[in-house]
């Protein structure tokens, strides 16, 4: 209703998105970043489990890891990091039965005690 009262466009405007029935900010991330070009880190369950697996947040919630991913990576990488970080995870860094040890990434950026955990 609200986009048809907007011509029936959907607008890049933050608050505009999030004031939709069922968009939060990671939706609104996507929608910013991939249909609107502008630079957005949308943090799923995928990317905030890898960058806690990576060392790169402390895992406390997504918000927390969106920020810290932003200091992390330039602002003009933000989009493809965002897609490249999924693939990743998809096709390397599975959530379950992942041994961190022989995972490419896992086996240098994860801290030691993460990699233990991971085996037993």
């Amino acid at each position: 209703e609200q986009i048809l009262e907007g011509g029936g466009e959907v607008i890049p405007d933050w608050n505009f998105l999030e004031s939709l029935a069922g968009v939060g900010h990671k939706t609104a991330s996507v929608v910013m970043s991939q249909a609107f070009g502008i630079p957005a880190f949308a943090v799923d369950t995928h990317i905030h489990r890898l960058a806690y697996r990576w060392g790169l947040s402390n895992g406390r919630n997504v918000q927390t890891t969106e920020k810290d991913l932003k200091k992390v990576f330039p602002e003009d990488t933000w989009i493809r990091r965002h897609l490249q970080i999924i693939f990743f995870g998809r096709e390397h860094c599975p959530a379950r039965n992942h041994n961190l040890s022989e995972c490419l990434i896992c086996s240098w950026a994860s801290t030691k005690k993460l990699i233990k955990e991971s085996k037993s």
